[in-house]
């Protein structure tokens, strides 16, 4: 099932997009693998690489986060390090738009702009190359997986420092009780997730 809060985005005139129908059959829960106690003990950790693995849910689930853009103006897809790539790309190549790839510290070779953000201890950061989007660029942030929602909040703030317009953000998976989702949408940010995990 498809979450999805907030308004969406309207209809710039002579955009066409064509995105196939989200397979609303899909439940995608059972295959997202739950591995007790890792990475420490007392953590539920979502492996969504076993649907990743999956043709039908893989298929299912970028048809489904595409789905909020169908027949909106999208330039770019922003994929966050590391599994935010995999599923940004795909959303990029569905919508026909390039990717740019959200990158932690010192990963990319050119001129990059970073943005900090908190870590349970101590800080992080994510960086994008200076010429990666364009002012006015509209561009939507994916990734596996929003719990605090820390990562995608500097995300978002670094894109449009560097002039784009973050139209929404998509995430397979939402931690609900952690805030993330709704952290970003207090940011005034469509966020379209595909199933919550409650209690973690």
């Amino acid at each position: 099932m498809c979450h999805r809060r907030a308004a969406t985005p309207g209809l710039p005139a002579g955009t066409l997009k064509l995105v196939q129908e989200p397979d609303k059959a899909m439940d995608f829960k059972p295959v997202i693998r739950t591995i007790p106690d890792h990475p420490k003990k007392g953590i539920q950790f979502r492996d969504v690489t076993t649907l990743f693995g999956n043709p039908r849910a893989f298929r299912a689930a970028v048809d489904a986060l595409v789905q909020p853009y169908a027949g909106v103006r999208i330039d770019k897809v922003a994929g966050i390090e590391a599994r935010g790539f995999i599923l940004g790309g795909a959303v990029a190549h569905q919508l026909s738009t390039g990717f740019v790839p959200v990158r932690k510290k010192g990963k990319l070779p050119y001129k990059v702009l970073a943005e900090e953000y908190d870590l349970e201890y101590g800080k992080d950061q994510v960086e994008i190359h200076i010429d990666a989007v364009k002012p006015g660029d509209r561009v939507v942030v994916v990734d596996d997986l929003i719990a605090t929602g820390g990562t995608a909040f500097a995300a978002i703030k670094l894109l449009e420092r560097a002039g784009a317009k973050v139209v929404g953000c998509c995430f397979l998976v939402d931690l609900p009780d952690l805030g993330g989702a709704d952290k970003i949408r207090a940011l005034g940010k469509e966020v379209t997730t595909l199933v919550m995990f409650e209690g973690d």
